[in-house]
């Protein structure tokens, strides 16, 4: 079973030789006591989803934040509450004491509007039980007036609480200062621009966390069968032999985009964000339910984002269906012609195989082809099939040459660019992927005159 290790999110890669962070810090507290908006305080970002409905965090998120140039993993958690016995909210509480098991330091934050409330006594509990450095934060206190709200939380038995304004910014400072002295100075390296980027895209309820967990081999992220549990782009990472890839669970992508708003909106903003940087994108097809326009919209999304894309059909244990009344559609409707690959995230069948088809992807999406075996290609072309031509003038493919990876992008020098017709265009793009086995892979031709 690979590896699996815990990732930065949205944090950038390191410089080459950069050292490692100084620790973790776990963010912890009761729904709704602004922790999300907390890690977008400390790390300058809004990447953590904020809204006044509470539970809006779910998962366990994780980003690089940096203080006075030093660095440290931040890991924002769903609202824990212990006395609630709904399943999802179980689980939002499990992965928080994952999270605070991995930490090094741990951030509980209380709601000094609120008060002290039976939720935090619980929480103060667990973290007395876990011997980890706890940093006890008094939220909302927006005026230096307003600082014996704090008092209040010294029952708690975790020190001298720290009022703050997580929305204004106040007492943040001096908590970075505290953060940085009290980690213990080494943790994990980032990762850096060699990591292969998979992005996990699907509408929702089609299996993406599933068959996150099943690449890792644990509960990574919260799987329910209510639609939409996820809301962040989750990063994780996982290395695999010598390669290490970051997997990214996205929200579920539904159809009419324009019309989702608050939550689901931003969720959904952010899946296609992880869309943009990711180099290989999943498409995730219930098999049970078989291939609908939802799923090609889907990966027009993946698409437009110039990710290598493939196509997986999961809940494969479940269906009768044959891959071969699924191929010709794909085929038809989606101009990358991306491979397909059953698996099951229950019986973890064809998840080792998908992994290798994204390493192999991932080789065509960053690989080079030389300018010489590009130009036999070229002069196969002019033999294959009759150039286009308009009033007695006739296009004429000179010389051709790669000029980028991540994904491909090839020049191709003519006599006259304008003779280049959509049909013709296409028809070279296809040649380009039969002959240098790109199917699946983004690839632009640019045509341009020879000066």
């Amino acid at each position: 079973m690979p590896r699996a290790y815990r990732s930065q999110s949205d944090a950038p890669a390191a410089p080459a030789g950069e050292g490692p962070l100084l620790g973790t810090v776990a963010i912890v507290g009761f729904p709704n006591v602004g922790k999300s908006t907390l890690v977008n305080r400390l790390t300058e970002t809004r990447t953590a989803v904020v809204h006044e409905t509470p539970g809006v965090t779910r998962d366990r998120k994780e980003l690089i934040c940096e203080w006075n140039g030093r660095r440290f993993r931040l890991i924002d958690t769903g609202g824990v509450d212990v006395a609630d016995p709904t399943p999802l909210t179980r689980s939002i509480a499990e992965q928080a004491q994952t999270a605070i098991a991995e930490a090094d330091l741990v951030l509980f934050v209380t709601d000094a509007r609120a008060g002290v409330m039976p939720g935090d006594e619980e929480i103060a509990a667990i973290l007395r039980r876990s011997r980890k450095p706890v940093l006890l934060l008094a939220n909302k206190i927006d005026d230096p007036d307003q600082d014996s709200l704090a008092l209040e939380f010294h029952r708690l038995g975790l020190g001298d609480p720290i009022p703050i304004s997580a929305v204004h910014g106040y007492g943040s400072g001096d908590l970075l200062d505290a953060i940085v002295t009290m980690l213990p100075g080494a943790g994990p390296r980032e990762i850096g621009e060699e990591a292969i980027r998979v992005a996990i895209l699907g509408r929702p309820n089609v299996g993406k966390s599933s068959l996150l967990n099943a690449f890792l081999g644990e509960e990574r992220v919260i799987v329910s069968e209510q639609p939409g549990t996820t809301r962040d782009a989750i990063d994780t990472v996982l290395e695999r032999g010598d390669r290490t890839f970051v997997l990214v669970d996205t929200a579920g992508l539904r159809r009419k985009r324009k019309q989702r708003q608050g939550i689901e909106y931003y969720s959904e903003l952010r899946a296609l964000a992880a869309a943009e940087r990711a180099d290989v994108a999943l498409v995730l097809v219930d098999a049970s339910e078989g291939l609908v326009d939802q799923d090609l919209s889907v990966a027009d999304v993946a698409r437009k984002a110039q990710c290598s894309t493939i196509v997986v059909m999961s809940k494969w244990d479940l269906t009768e269906t044959k891959l071969e009344d699924v191929r010709p559609r794909i085929e038809a409707q989606l101009r990358q012609r991306p491979p397909i690959v059953t698996t099951s995230a229950h019986t973890g069948r064809g998840i080792s195989r998908l992994v290798d088809k994204v390493e192999e992807l991932f080789e065509k999406h960053a690989g080079r082809i030389g300018t010489g075996e590009l130009n036999r290609f070229l002069a196969e072309l002019r033999e294959a099939r009759e150039p286009p031509s308009r009033n007695g003038r006739r296009l004429n493919l000179l010389y051709g040459t790669q000029v980028r990876t991540r994904p491909p992008r090839f020049r191709f020098f003519v006599n006259d660019p304008g003779l280049i017709t959509r049909d013709y265009g296409y028809w070279v793009e296809n040649r380009l992927r039969d002959r240098f086995g790109l199917e699946g892979v983004p690839v632009s031709i640019d045509f341009i005159r020879r000066s």
